[in-house]
């Protein structure tokens, strides 16, 4: 396998996973109002949806994203579960770093699958799979058919977990500066309000 290749399918990655997003956005938030702990699940969740995607995209190459008919479908599910999101996260509860947890037992984080199915109706996942798929979907002839698609979801499901890490470290930072219900709260509508401006290029494409 070859080494150029490799690192730059490994750039590509962190590029995608790195850049600011949905998936950071929900991380963000999550950490802010719910801390560290309570969002990995939702790493974790969206780092083994990644690479699931990226394991289907692989192995059964960018035909199936760039269907139009499945575009479609992607596309308008995605828009009404992220707006979905939107409002979880602008509604959601928050916990003060002083507040009492035990008054908050209420307030619940998105969870592990809901990290999970959300990939799966990401039409912007989607269409970067299929832009992977093209560009860096030729290997050496030594590695077997399932080889690339193993080494995809392997690559992005890595890059995405590091990077929701962060993004959901600086979360909980903010957190705890963010000391008042009311601050966290304006803190949550406005990681809302970037959730559904990134709906912009995907409804007027």
């Amino acid at each position: 396998m070859d080494f150029g290749w490799f690192a730059g399918l490994i750039g590509f990655a962190f590029a995608m996973a790195a850049t600011p997003g949905p998936n950071n956005t929900m991380v963000t938030a999550s950490g802010a109002t719910y801390g560290m702990a309570r969002t990995l699940p939702l790493v974790s969740g969206i780092a083994i949806g990644v690479a699931a995607i990226m394991l289907i995209g692989a192995a059964f190459g960018a035909s199936l994203v760039a269907d139009p008919r499945i575009g479609v479908v992607l596309k308008w599910i995605g828009v009404v579960y992220l707006l979905w999101l939107a409002w979880k996260i602008a509604s959601a509860e928050p916990e003060p770093a002083e507040a009492d947890t035990t008054k908050s037992i209420g307030a619940v984080p998105l969870s592990f699958m809901q990290g999970v199915l959300f990939q799966f109706m990401n039409a912007k996942l989607w269409v970067i799979v299929s832009g992977a798929v093209v560009t860096y979907g030729r290997v050496s002839g030594e590695t077997g058919h399932l080889s690339p698609a193993v080494l995809f979801a392997l690559v992005f499901g890595t890059m995405s977990f590091v990077s929701t890490i962060a993004w959901a470290a600086l979360g909980a930072s903010i957190g705890r500066l963010l000391a008042s219900r009311r601050a966290i709260r304006a803190f949550n509508v406005a990681m809302a309000a970037l959730l559904v401006s990134s709906l912009i290029p995907i409804i007027v494409e």
